[in-house]
């Protein structure tokens, strides 16, 4: 909540069909169907209705998740900025991209995450890759994932994952398992172009855009 932009106007906002928001409103109270106790606090329509900048493009993936078609295996990605209210550093913004994804599959396991998860890194340029364990309240378990930043002789976060947990799928009907990730896009950028900080991509001169092959293609 500390990292979260809230927007004034409008002051509300329209939630999902009254069924989903049952669901919903149960997960969070006591469980409802997914086999938790669920966060035993009284769940607020009023608070669900104000209007957020997104903090991450979770959101978009599970709409994605709420059309799925249900006992068939399925993959969403996207590509979105965020908003979170950050002290800007040479790795941080408040405004960012995320690379989202999920991996819907009853048979998909934690080791199917790092393997996809390494893959994506390898093919990008990057032979070494981390995925240690970490918390997130949407998974269980999770994971963060790390590259070598050679410029810096450092470990760099580039984002979180793990497998959604019963309390985020069974309000939407999903009963097979789901990978997910969420992954910083500057980031992985700021290393492909060799810059030193983030600003260094949003405040591009034009001899460096013209100059950079990559920009050219």
């Amino acid at each position: 909540m500390q990292d979260t932009f809230y927007v004034a106007r409008p002051a509300t906002t329209r939630l999902p069909d009254d069924a989903l928001v049952a669901k919903v409103r149960a997960t969070h109270e006591n469980g409802g169907d997914t086999g938790s106790t669920g966060w035993q606090y009284r769940w607020s329509r009023e608070l669900a209705q104000k209007p957020v900048l997104r903090t991450h493009t979770t959101a978009a993936t599970i709409r994605a998740l709420a059309r799925h078609a249900r006992g068939r295996p399925g993959k969403y990605f996207v590509i979105g900025p965020v908003f979170r209210r950050e002290a800007a550093d040479y790795k941080h913004l408040p405004v960012f991209h995320q690379v989202d994804g999920i991996i819907v599959d009853r048979h998909a396991s934690l080791a199917t995450l790092i393997g996809t998860l390494t893959a994506f890194y390898n093919k990008m340029g990057f032979p070494k890759v981390r995925v240690a364990p970490s918390f997130f309240p949407y998974t269980e378990p999770s994971a963060e994932v790390n590259l070598w930043l050679e410029s810096r002789k450092t470990w760099v976060e580039m984002g979180g994952s793990g497998i959604f947990r019963p309390e985020v799928t069974r309000p939407q009907g999903i009963e097979d398992r789901v990978l997910a990730w969420g992954l910083g896009l500057d980031r992985l950028a700021m290393m492909l172009f060799g810059a030193q900080s983030l600003q260094e991509l949003f405040y591009a001169t034009m001899p460096w855009l013209r100059e950079e092959p990559l920009c050219r293609s």
